[in-house]
This record gives C-alpha cells, sequence and structure tokens, in this order.
C-alpha cells in the first residue's frame, strides 16, 4: 500500500501549499482551464460535498447529460477531461496491455485466503493506477485505462452450467461477501482521503444465468432467498468494505427490470443499506427496456425511467436521451443532478481534480506494471488455488523419471490459464513450459495433443498420444475446457455440449473422457490436470487414475504452479468453493432461481466431490473442541495438528444447522472459515468467530433479520462432508441490527 508521504503534515497544509503553489491546477497534470480557474469546485480546502455541488452547478443541461454515460465527454471550458467509466480488472487488469494475469475468480476463491485475495486486489489496484498515470501523462483517455474498475463479480454461482461462474467467488454468501470484500478492499486502498481504484460490485441482484435470456429473464425470488443468499455479499460490501460502485444486472426481479427496480435500486441499495457510491448500469441495459421488457416506447423515456430509479450513468452511451426527458417533463433535473453527486463524488475520491501533490497514487509509474515480484504473487496464488482431488500415492511425481508423456488439449493452451475478462500475460507458463522447467535434465519429455475439447481433430494426434504414453514413465494428461468455451453471451463459442457461453452438460466433453480410458489402458499411472471455470462431472471410471487436480484457470504462471504441486515443491491446500456434482442429471432446471437440490447448502443426493473438499499431501489432526456464544454471535476453538512428514495448510471450516424451528434452513451453511500454515508436527490453536449475520434469517413480517431461537448445531471440519468435531449452542431470539453487526473475521490463530 502507498503511505503518507508527509507524515508531519496535516491534509489540509499539503492541500493549502499545494493548491498556492499550483494556482489550483487541473484533473491530473496541472493543466488549467482556460475559463473557470477560479471556480470553487477546485478549491481543496473546502469539503468535498461542497467542491461537488459547486461543480454541478457550473454544468449546462446538456453537459450534464455527457457525464451521465459511460464515456464522458470533455468539457473544456472547466477544463474537465474526457472519461470512460468502462474499465475491466476481475482478476488483474483487462484489455490495457501487458499486465499481472492472476488466477480467475473462482480459482481466487478456492483459495479460501482472505488475505491472499487483498493482496492480489491491491497489486492490481496499482497496476490500474500505474497505467492511468502513464496514460494521462501522454494525454490519452482511453477506454480501459480509467480508475473505476467494474470488478468484482459476486453473484453466486447457483448453477454449474453458467458460463460466467468462473468471475465468481463460488456458491456460499459467506466465503463470497469475505474474498469478494478483500479484493474491494485491496482495490480501493487504504489512504484516508483518497481511493487508489474505484471497486464496483456486480450485477445486482439475482443473476446468474441462463446468458441467452438475460436481457429479458424475469426472476420471481421468495424474500427469504433474496436477503439470505442473493442479497448477502452486496449487502456485506456495501456496508462492511465501503465499494465504490454497484453494477444493475439485465435481468428482472419479480417482474420488474433491474435497472428501473426502484425496491431494489432505492429501497434496499441506498435507504436501507446507506449506499452513497455511483450505480452503472450493465452495458445496453437501458436499451433493453424498449427492445426487450417492452416498458419504455423510446431513449428518452427508458433514461428517465432509469435514472429515477436510481441508475447513474448508462454503458454504452444510452443516456443520450435524457437532455430531451428533462425538457418534455419527463423528469427533473434534480434527478440528473443527484446522480451527478454520486459520480462525481468518486471522481473526486479518486484525485482527479486535486493536484498531484495530494494524491499519494499519482507517483505510480508503468515501472509500476507487471513487475517481478507482482509475478511471484501470481505464482503464489495458483499455486494456494490448485485443489488435489485424488491421489493414490503417485504424487508427488519424482524429477528424475527417465520419460513423462504431457498429452492433452490444455497442456500447451495460453486460453487456459487466463479465463475471460483477463489481461494479457507478458510471459505466460502453459503447463508442458512448467513441466519442462521443473524436471530434471535426464528426463525426456513427450508431447502430444492427443485431441480436441470436444472431438478427435487428427487421427494422427491420437496415436501420438498413445505412443508417447507407451513410452513413458507417466502420464500428465491436460484437459478440460477454455474460457472460449464457457463465458458470456457473445464471446464464448457455441460448440458440443455449449451454447452461447453457458454449458448444457456438466460432464466431461465424451472425447476427452475416451482419451482418458486408452491412456490409462497403457498401464501407466495417468495424472489428470484440469483446467476449468465451473465443476466438472468426470467418469466413473477416473476413479482408477493415479490422481486428478483441479487447477481452474491459474494466471500467468500457471503452468509454474501446476509443476510445483505436481512434483511436491508445493503442497496443495485450495479447497472447492463450489460442488462438484456428479452428472447433469442431479442438477434442477437451468432457470429454476429456487435453492431447493441446489448448492451444498440444499444438495440431498451424493456429489461428486463436496464444497470445501481438497486432499494434502499431509494430514491434519484436530483436537480439544470447544463452543461457546458471544456477545455478536458464536466462537468455536478447535487445535490443528499436522500429523504428517510435509508443511502444508489445512482450511478450517465452521458451519451450523439453524433449529428446527425453522422449516426452510439449509442442511449446513458456512460460517467461518481459517487457512492456517503448520510444519510437520507443529499444532496450532484457532479461534473461529461467526457473527450473527451470517446465521441470521429474514423475518417477512418484521422485515428484519432475526436469529431464530433454540438449539444450532455447531460443526467443525476439512469440507462439509468431512465433520471432525460437533456440539450444540442454544441461543435466544434476537434481532439483529444492522449497525451492531462487525467486521466479519474468517479465523484467529492464538
Amino acid at each position: 500500500m502507498m503511505k503518507d508521504r508527509h507524515p508531519r503534515r496535516t491534509f489540509l497544509q499539503i492541500a493549502t501549499a499545494a493548491t498556492a503553489a499550483l494556482a489550483l491546477p487541473g484533473p491530473a497534470r496541472g493543466a488549467v482551464a482556460e475559463a473557470g480557474a477560479a471556480t470553487s469546485f477546485r478549491d481543496v480546502r473546502l469539503p468535498l460535498e461542497r467542491r461537488v455541488d459547486a461543480l454541478i452547478a457550473e454544468l449546462t443541461l446538456d453537459e450534464k447529460v455527457s457525464q451521465l454515460t459511460d464515456s464522458s465527454a470533455a468539457i473544456d471550458r472547466l477544463g474537465i477531461p474526457a472519461y470512460h467509466w468502462w474499465n475491466e480488472a476481475l482478476h488483474g487488469i483487462a484489455r490495457a496491455g501487458f499486465a499481472t494475469v492472476f488466477p480467475q475468480a473462482i480459482g481466487m476463491a478456492a483459495t479460501w485466503n482472505e488475505r491472499l485475495v487483498a493482496e492480489i486486489g491491491d497489486t492490481v489496484g496499482t497496476e490500474g493506477r500505474a497505467k492511468y498515470n502513464d496514460a494521462i501523462a501522454a494525454g490519452k483517455h482511453d477506454q480501459y485505462y480509467g480508475l473505476t474498475f467494474w470488478s468484482p463479480n459476486i453473484n453466486l454461482f447457483r448453477d454449474p452450467r453458467w458460463g460466467r461462474g468462473q468471475e465468481t467467488y463460488g456458491e456460499d454468501p459467506v466465503l463470497t461477501a469475505t474474498l469478494g470484500g478483500a479484493y474491494v478492499r485491496g482495490l480501493q486502498g487504504d489512504d484516508p482521503h483518497y481511493l487508489k481504484v474505484a471497486a464496483c460490485a456486480k450485477h445486482f441482484a439475482v443473476h446468474s444465468g441462463p446468458e441467452a435470456t438475460r436481457h429479458h429473464f424475469n426472476v420471481d425470488v421468495d424474500p427469504r432467498d433474496l436477503r439470505e443468499f442473493y442479497l448477502y455479499a452486496f449487502r456485506e460490501l456495501v456496508r462492511e468494505d465501503h465499494v465504490a460502485g454497484v453494477m444493475s444486472a439485465y435481468n428482472a426481479v419479480d417482474g420488474k427490470p433491474v435497472s428501473i427496480n426502484a425496491p431494489l435500486l432505492h429501497e434496499i441499495l441506498r435507504t436501507e443499506w446507506g449506499f452513497t457510491g455511483y450505480v452503472t448500469s450493465d452495458c445496453g441495459a437501458i436499451d433493453d427496456l424498449i427492445d426487450f421488457y417492452r416498458v419504455a416506447r423510446d431513449n428518452p423515456h427508458a433514461s428517465a425511467l432509469a435514472v429515477s430509479a436510481g441508475v447513474d450513468t448508462s454503458c454504452l452511451d444510452t443516456f443520450g436521451g435524457l437532455g430531451d426527458a428533462v425538457r418534455s417533463g419527463l423528469v427533473p433535473e434534480s434527478v440528473l443532478d443527484s446522480a451527478l453527486r454520486h459520480l462525481f463524488t468518486v471522481r473526486f475520491r479518486l484525485g482527479m481534480f486535486d493536484p498531484v501533490a495530494l494524491v499519494p497514487y499519482s507517483r505510480l509509474t508503468i515501472a509500476d506494471n507487471d513487475t517481478p515480484p507482482h509475478a511471484a504473487l501470481a505464482r503464489r496464488a495458483a499455486c494456494e488455488s490448485i485443489v488435489l482431488l485424488q491421489n493414490d500415492g503417485t504424487l508427488p511425481l519424482r524429477k528424475d523419471l527417465a520419460t513423462l508423456a504431457v498429452i492433452g488439449p490444455n497442456a500447451n493452451a495460453v486460453a487456459a490459464l487466463v479465463g475471460n475478462y483477463n489481461g494479457t500475460p507478458s510471459h505466460p507458463i502453459t503447463a508442458l513450459a512448467g513441466i519442462r522447467a521443473a524436471v530434471g535434465p535426464a528426463t525426456t519429455v513427450l508431447t502430444a495433443t492427443g485431441c480436441d475439447y470436444v472431438r478427435r481433430a487428427n487421427p494422427d494426434d491420437w496415436d501420438a498420444a498413445l505412443a508417447a504414453a507407451a513410452r513413458a514413465d507417466a502420464v500428465i494428461f491436460v484437459g478440460g475446457i477454455t474460457g472460449q468455451l464457457e463465458g458470456e453471451a457473445g464471446d464464448a463459442a457455441r460448440d458440443t455440449g455449449f451454447a452461447g457461453g453457458d454449458r448444457t452438460r456438466i460432464e466431461l466433453p465424451q472425447i476427452q473422457s475416451e482419451l482418458l480410458r486408452a491412456l490409462r489402458a497403457t498401464g501407466k499411472p495417468v495424472v489428470y490436470v484440469q483446467m476449468s471455470g465451473s465443476a466438472i462431472a468426470t467418469p466413473a471410471d477416473t476413479k482408477h487414475l493415479a490422481a486428478i487436480v483441479q487447477a481452474w484457470y491459474p494466471g500467468e504462471s500457471g503452468g509454474a504452479a501446476i509443476a510445483d504441486v505436481l512434483f511436491g515443491d508445493y503442497n496443495p491446500a485450495g479447497r472447492l468453493p463450489v460442488t462438484f456434482y456428479a452428472e447433469t442429471a442431479q442438477l434442477p432446471a437451468f432457470d429454476d432461481y429456487r435453492l431447493t437440490d441446489r448448492t451444498y447448502r440444499y444438495f440431498r443426493d451424493r456429489p461428486l466431490y463436496a464444497f470445501g473438499y481438497g486432499l494434502s499431501y499431509t494430514s491434519f489432526a484436530y483436537h480439544d473442541f470447544d463452543l461457546r456464544s458471544t456477545p455478536s454471535g458464536i466462537a468455536a476453538s478447535v487445535t490443528i495438528e499436522n500429523v504428517g512428514k510435509r508443511a502444508g495448510d489445512e482450511v478450517v471450516q465452521l458451519y451450523l444447522t439453524r433449529p428446527e424451528a425453522d422449516d426452510r434452513r439449509p442442511i449446513r451453511q458456512l460460517v467461518a472459515f481459517a487457512r492456517v500454515h503448520l510444519a510437520p508436527g507443529e499444532r496450532r490453536a484457532l479461534t473461529l468467530a461467526a457473527a450473527a449475520k451470517t446465521y441470521a434469517v429474514w423475518d417477512v413480517p418484521s422485515a428484519a433479520y432475526v436469529v431464530v431461537p433454540g438449539s444450532y448445531d455447531v460443526q467443525i471440519g476439512a469440507s462439509s462432508d468431512d465433520i471432525r468435531f460437533r456440539g450444540t449452542l442454544t441461543l435466544p431470539a434476537a434481532t439483529v441490527a444492522e449497525t451492531d453487526a462487525p467486521r466479519r473475521r474468517t479465523g484467529r490463530a492464538t
């Protein structure tokens, strides 16, 4: 984090000196407006609110409208440059040249490491600010080089068929809120006056596919599901992590498109949660009001409806009719002023209208982008994200094997490293490259693709793969899918088992299953490295494989991290942030947003791999479980011991089951977790604390979160289906006041 460079002077002293020295400079590099240079909005000694209002008072109606789109126009007479609100930073700075590419968000979720995700966010924010400073110095105001990043995606991964689930932190509200909040705090920085960059939580709300119908799909959601499941992470990021922006979703909720859904945007987001940041529409969503929902006959009417409901800026310039809307009486100009207040407050907090001497993040340069320390962090994050699903003892492999065969469509695929909404890695390391770099000089590495993702593209490739396997001491098959098959509508291809971004079935493509069987038939040990952004159901006979490793889309250093795990340089400790179902037939209809039989909370059949699951090269024992209630919730204490011969991480998970009096209770729900590193033989005492808000229910009659009175079954263990201890606590009825809820903590070592 950037620290205060002027520890002996107050902000006001610095501001006064800078104002005098720089003659009230323009927004970024000291340019002074030809007219209006003395306007009070540039006076850094004034309170922020007065400065924002002073700027808005300077604007004509047409100038106001020009600021309410993602591509905000320059206002030359005031020295205000053009600005583009649409920038991407899902797992690194995207679409803006070379940048450090971290594991896709679902891979970050698999780390179950709040501090690591905050560190990643901090690094991404640094690179974003460095790129912005470099662009402004060159006089460029291009899209994807701004400071308002439309990340993170905190929708819940409700169904594994959703192509954009890879962008999320998994299927659990508490895990999503914890890690999404950490990313926001990292991005936005810790300066008391300025944001490093501005994060944006999306897509608000109740959005998780199908992609094909997202522009007109309606969800009639149960009020309790809405509050306890779909809105939980948004509430946390707004109230606890102070996210600067929120993006409204394309879909409708309870019959009203979200971009004009005042109950969501005004009553819940602004009034109940106290959100003071900006709201942007998703791209083209205002046009959807005309073309799909048919609630507006033209752009002025659609724009008036959206800005009145609480949308402050529209993506793809679809607020162009607001001037006509004001002039014809569809919306008062004061509503535009309110939207502008939200938008300009963020720009002021980013330091865009202040002397550079005041803004600590202005000192970052392009030399702070894509650095060796950032690459090292990307590799560490990739290592922490990898989940060992199966191992018969073959892993870790020896580095001195005579011959290794590395086979599969993802073995040398850069696309499988980066997922979607990705940056461009300057030095990507594929699985094949990582393995070649890891083995000793005496080891021969043979390679062949074998097959495409969904078909046998070339019979010679198939034969070459089997011939390589027959010669090898061990076979590493690197398969799965890529972000080119699963992703956003319009970006991902249509192919067998895929439809416009979504998957139509969750099974591993048949051709890859057949190749795995053929490789296993050679009699050689086969290690399957699976790369995907979602849960894949592998055939039953894959239980005979030597090992299965889930690598997600692991980022620029993913191949090195895969090799670190395969050869034992890193002991895997990733845990699944989603349920891996055994087959598509276990799933409800994709467009059914009821939670029955969805996620580990409500799924009663047997999964392939459970939420929270992951193996290690060592073993951990749990001792001395203790449970107690606290003024703010519950606390569980346990001692973890590494009883194996390797150092490693354990992810300790705290679940509970609510009393029988709650007839809507989940089977169990995650309320706290902690990732802890232990040397062989080391013991560590942990206390996991869960605030009441993590298990409170939404009481519809009183419109409040309440604690159901009765006996709670509290469980601690290594996954949702590997519970080591359990106990009961009897809790009284209580109302959970929003203002009384403490900041969550995932766990504390004592």
